[in-house]
């Protein structure tokens, strides 16, 4: 079969479970296509890891998820599309199978701003990696020169999802706290993009505590009207995802723990498989 010709499953990759907020969504949205979830749980979180150690992992999940047959790969991971999405485009894909594509998750999510702010202030909440990276900043640069934005890094918001603690006083505090402390940059910020795959979970909690009349941005449905769009733009990709309504899960830690902590994204029992990558 010559590679052009080579068909598969639609690939999602995550850190952890935080991908599975954007895979619910995709699904709701392209329910006809197969679909390969990968978690790398087991070295979870990568919001803190330098810049090489995201690359390479990401690039084993990207490797892994192609050697199943996957022919698109959906980076759900907002440190991944920072810190590993243009090396892996520019540099890896022409020398994997110039026809396979990886996609992100920050583009789609910039290109929705220029819709929803009035002051052209943005914000940006997400792990202190994908902060540091400043990657809403130089992709909003791009699309809107004249914009300003604002990153807040929020260290606690992920363990607070994945220890169950999203609905505790403990919760109060620190998404007050990070809220407060982006606020405290600029008044003027009126959109607030959620960065972080697991913050969906924490949505009640921290509408909360936003100030009244700011837009909060859930990437999910962003997502997955991006990745609809991009499939009726590229019909020779189209052709190439299976149709078959079918989802695979698979994740680097044990099957068990993935599953229960996977029912807490979904609201539904999974079957998953443990893998590993290198």
């Amino acid at each position: 079969m010559a590679i052009s010709d080579r068909k598969g499953a639609i690939g999602v990759f995550d850190s952890g479970y935080g991908g599975l907020t954007i895979l619910s969504r995709i699904r709701s949205a392209l329910p006809q296509y197969d679909y390969i979830y990968l978690g790398d749980n087991a070295r979870a979180p990568y919001g803190s890891r330098s810049f090489d150690v995201v690359y390479r992992f990401t690039l084993q999940a990207v490797n892994y998820l192609f050697a199943q047959g996957c022919q698109l790969v959906i980076l759900a991971c907002n440190t991944a599309s920072a810190k590993a999405l243009r090396t892996i485009q520019q540099n890896d894909l022409p020398g994997i199978d110039a026809q396979r594509r990886v996609l992100g998750v920050i583009r789609p999510t910039v290109e929705k701003l220029g819709e929803l702010t009035k002051t052209g202030a943005i914000g940006v909440l997400g792990t202190a990696g994908t902060i540091q990276s400043e990657s809403y900043p130089m992709e909003i640069r791009k699309m809107y020169p004249d914009f300003r934005t604002y990153g807040q890094p929020c260290p606690m918001w992920v363990p607070l999802v994945e220890y169950r603690e999203s609905d505790g006083d403990g919760a109060d505090y620190f998404v007050k706290k990070y809220i407060d402390a982006l606020f405290a940059q600029s008044s003027d910020i009126d959109t607030v993009i959620l960065g972080c795959t697991h913050y969906p979970l924490l949505y009640n909690k921290i509408m909360d505590y936003m100030p009244s009349g700011v837009n909060v941005i859930c990437q999910g449905e962003i997502v997955a009207d991006s990745l609809g769009d991009y499939l009726r733009r590229h019909p020779e990709m189209e052709q190439r995802c299976t149709q078959g309504g079918s989802i695979r899960y698979l994740s680097t830690e044990s099957a068990e723990k993935f599953a229960s902590m996977a029912s807490l994204f979904l609201g539904d029992d999974v079957h998953a498989k443990q893998v590993t990558l290198i």
